[in-house]
């Protein structure tokens, strides 16, 4: 069987993406996902089975046995059949050389950070750049090699992290950009039967390391502006950030899904830093080194109260 466009995804994101090719582009002939049960050894944040996607659209979907995609079963498919372009969303993993290889024109995914492949390679680089102050993402949609985010720009959409945006409305952003740039590809591909990419970047190499749930964790010592950075870069669909209250019956863990700064004035130098001073609404008031924070929306098994403090 040969299969024109194929799209790699494994999340809410992926759905959004093949339904904009199918409805506005051109038809997705293969979905490639991963079998729910691949999700006991991987953690995969907004994870969702695309299978339905057969039904809905009438689209092929191929889950593969493993997030590496080298398992039997897959090595079999890509072995028995062939394939023209692949557009990745949502597949927070490399791409095997013998994948790669069996792609007339290549797999092209996409990768964005405050400046310019090969600056800000590796993991979770939109999360990274809110939790470090960026105001800016510029987003890639480049061809896939056997290395992790290489300089082979198709093209690049710049958007604006500004004061307001959590991970999620930055996702939204992304995915508009990400809808301009696989609409410029496709239908580059479509009229001209092949792509042009350039290498010639004149940046220098960087890594945004690998995140996990544990580095969610707050530090009511830092500034609030970092604190409020990290809430913002790590709420849902990711884990979350965290902190513990000590109650009168157990230490709890409390889950900040929404915060922001709320004064800097406010003299609140008889609270310890992580200390709630007051609440309103259901609303945390933290002090924290420089000011306080509002915590809007938690989670925990246990009351807060005034007087608590958060570490």
């Amino acid at each position: 069987m040969h299969y024109k466009v194929v799209v790699f995804g494994v999340k809410d994101t992926s759905e959004n993406i093949i339904e904009f090719i199918q409805n506005e582009i051109c038809k997705v002939d293969l979905v490639i996902t991963i079998a729910p049960k691949v999700l006991e050894h991987n953690q995969v944040s907004g994870f969702k089975g695309l299978s339905f996607l057969t039904d809905k659209y009438g689209i092929p979907v191929h889950e593969a046995d493993s997030y590496f995609l080298n398992d039997e079963k897959t090595k079999a498919f890509m072995a028995e059949n062939t394939f023209d372009i692949g557009i990745v969303m949502g597949w927070q993993r490399l791409i095997p050389k013998e994948v790669l290889d069996c792609f007339k024109e290549g797999i092209f995914g996409f990768h964005g950070n405050a400046g310019y492949l090969p600056f800000g390679r590796g993991r979770s680089p939109l999360n990274w750049s809110m939790i470090l102050g960026d105001t800016r993402f510029n987003l890639n949609l480049f061809k896939y090699d056997e290395h992790a985010d290489s300089p082979n720009v198709f093209s690049t959409e710049m958007f604006q992290i500004n004061e307001h945006d959590d991970i999620r409305t930055a996702q939204y952003k992304n995915m508009i950009c990400s809808k301009n740039l696989i609409k410029k590809l496709l239908t580059t591909y479509i009229e001209k039967g092949h792509v042009e990419i350039h290498t010639d970047s004149k940046d220098f190499d960087s890594w945004y390391n690998k995140r996990t749930a544990a580095d969610g964790k707050i530090d009511f010592k830092d500034r609030t502006r970092n604190i409020y950075n990290l809430i913002r870069g790590v709420a849902a669909p990711f884990p979350g950030a965290f902190c513990y209250a000590d109650t009168e019956d157990d230490e709890h863990k409390v889950t900040v899904w929404e915060a922001h700064p709320f004064d800097e004035m406010i003299d609140f130098s008889g609270y310890a830093p992580g200390e709630i001073a007051d609440i309103f609404d259901g609303k945390l008031v933290v002090r924290t080194v420089d000011g306080s924070l509002l915590i809007d929306r938690y989670e925990c098994a246990s009351e807060l109260t005034k007087g608590m403090v958060l570490k």
